[in-house]
């Protein structure tokens, strides 16, 4: 069945697509790289350098991130991220293609949900994230439903080249399909709220005939052969494409300190509108049969259910459960837009009584969070918070009893979604690390470089200063693995060795943060606080609620020390010799 689209549908579109591009672009470039980020991103440096380097399992984001520091002539973490920021704000548009299996209204909520969600835009500030595989797949079973199976198969392509997180979604997928077919089979499947039956079958076309099941053939090989070797320039791009399988196989087979308990809470932390209304709507949808409810909540728990079990689950991963989590809210959105004359008045009353509790409790709050749990004050503040909870329910309960049920749900929905929204909004420039670096965020990845900038202006300084050039002097790293170092001082020579040469006198070296006398004697060494990681696993609940309130973590930090050698001071002989 094809729904009518209501006025001003494209723009609107729009809209959610400028907003979601300015949160993944605004302030790309300031969060320095992180270890997982710097390796396909100096990949990507060294192809526009014309050099061969051996590829890691994310062909996509290193070959089109070569194009654009080919084009600017070196790289830049604003252009190491810009690709996951583009491809990633076009994910809006997705859902204009599902409109006529959750119809239009649905899926323009969804839009704008998929444009504000945290995770989805920390992701898309990612390098080399699982933004790529989402919107590329998704983009797939779109035209898939759509009966255009030529644009489905490119998005096919570039989909299998986007990673090894491109299997969670299509595993995701399958095993929802298998049990969608199950549904199907038993013989009273049918049900009284849905036209549609329960399908995750394309749209079939009048004039469909067998001749058209082998074109889309021809665009996917061309798309994954040209696109996964850049116009044929780098070969190696298919064998790292097909690297992505072994690589997803091996997650199996390692362990990650991720918990789940986190990554409950983190949906309850940062989609709590999402988790309320999918909560609402999948209770009501299974009670009463509705087949859109039924097979979306399938997928978000199946899809739940795979992160949970992969041994090396990432919070990241997590970002595959957030589609069909923010399609089942916006089915239930959609419940309360219309609005009748007769009752706009007490409609807008509930929505702002609702939102008037919401943010009192809010309040009170935070302002518990920085008590001593033993007072008498933090119980006051305690009792508060659960009075007003209870405050809501019981004043809904009135109205629905006062005036009628229909008002009192309306008016709780959007109460709900006004104050719940603003919350998801500031957790969403959080993850877009607008907040800066000592906020941190669970969707942030770890070890993060937090004085990148201020070692790479000290080595830009001295080398300066003794040699008259920023980049001149080169640079050893010994006995430190850490590529997001290497990306930090990319634009000179850099050497990575596991113990330094005694016999060799090189201008910087760079070692971890320990007593060394043979560098003691001849250099001048700084410390610098490199990898700061927040204690997720041992902090304790007053820490999280603190958290919660202001983003305050307790962290651990791994110094380094940059040495550099005498003569680059500026008291002293000009240097010389070899470096």
């Amino acid at each position: 069945m094809t729904y009518r689209h209501f006025k001003y549908e494209g723009w609107l579109y729009a809209l959610a697509f400028i907003l979601a591009l300015m949160l993944r672009l605004l302030q790309l470039g300031a969060m320095p790289l992180t270890d997982l980020e710097a390796i396909p991103a100096l990949q990507a440096l060294q192809i526009a350098q014309s050099l061969k380097p051996a590829l890691s399992p994310h062909p996509f984001y290193i070959l089109s991130t070569s194009i654009f520091f080919f084009l600017y002539g070196g790289g830049t973490n604003f252009l190491a991220r810009l690709a996951p920021a583009l491809v990633g704000s076009t994910l809006v548009f997705a859902p204009f293609l599902f409109a006529n299996r959750i119809k239009p209204r649905p899926s323009l909520f969804l839009a704008f949900f998929i444009a504000l969600d945290p995770g989805l835009i920390s992701i898309s500030r990612q390098a080399a994230s699982p933004i790529f595989a989402i919107t590329f797949l998704f983009f797939a079973w779109g035209f898939f439903y759509s009966n255009k199976l030529n644009f489905a198969s490119i998005f096919a392509a570039l989909a299998l080249l986007s990673g090894p997180s491109i299997w969670i979604g299509l595993l995701g997928i399958g095993i929802t399909w298998a049990i969608v077919q199950v549904f199907n089979s038993r013989p009273n499947h049918s049900s009284t709220t849905d036209e549609s039956p329960l399908s995750m079958e394309p749209v079939k076309a009048a004039n469909q005939t067998s001749s058209t099941v082998p074109a889309w053939l021809i665009p996917f090989v061309s798309t994954f052969i040209i696109a996964g070797t850049l116009f044929f320039i780098v070969p190696n791009g298919l064998s790292a494409a097909l690297a992505s399988i072994p690589a997803f196989i091996s997650r199996w087979t390692t362990l990650s300190d991720f918990s789940i308990s986190r990554l409950f809470f983190s949906l309850i932390v940062y989609q709590p509108l999402g988790v309320l209304l999918a909560l609402i709507a999948i209770v009501r949808g299974w009670w009463a049969g509705s087949r859109r409810i039924i097979l979306w909540s399938i997928w978000f728990l199946v899809t739940l259910l795979l992160v949970i079990i992969i041994p090396s689950g990432q919070i990241n991963d997590l970002a595959w459960a957030l589609i069909p989590l923010w399609t089942i809210a916006s089915l239930e959105l959609t419940r309360s837009v219309t609005v009748f004359s007769e009752e706009r008045n007490e409609v807008i009353s509930v929505i702002f009584l609702t939102a008037f509790i919401w943010i009192f409790a809010w309040l009170d709050f935070s302002g518990m969070v920085w008590l001593p749990t033993d007072s008498g004050e933090y119980a006051l503040r305690f009792w508060l918070l659960m009075g007003s909870l209870f405050l809501i329910v019981v004043s809904l309960l009135l109205v629905a009893a006062g005036w009628s049920l229909r008002i009192a749900r309306i008016g709780g929905v959007w109460g709900l979604t006004l104050t719940l929204g603003i919350l998801g909004l500031g957790g969403a420039f959080g993850a877009a690390g607008l907040r800066g670096l000592n906020h941190p965020e669970l969707w942030w990845q770890p070890s993060i470089p937090i004085q990148a900038d201020l070692v790479q202006s000290t080595v830009d300084d001295l080398s300066q200063w003794g040699l008259g050039n920023n980049n001149a002097a080169p640079v050893i790293i010994a006995g430190l693995d850490s590529p997001a170092l290497e990306w930090v001082l990319r634009e000179r020579k850099v050497l990575v060795v596991k113990t330094l040469d005694v016999s060799s006198s090189p201008y910087f070296v760079i070692t971890p943060l320990q007593d060394n006398p043979g560098l003691a004697s001849a250099y001048r060494g700084q410390d610098f606080t490199w990898r700061q990681t927040p204690l997720w696993n041992t902090s304790l609940i007053p820490d999280w609620m603190r958290w919660i309130a202001v983003r305050d973590m307790p962290q651990s930090g791994e110094s380094i020390i940059l040495w550099a050698r005498d003569d680059l001071f500026l008291h002293s002989a000009p240097a010389s010799g070899n470096p």
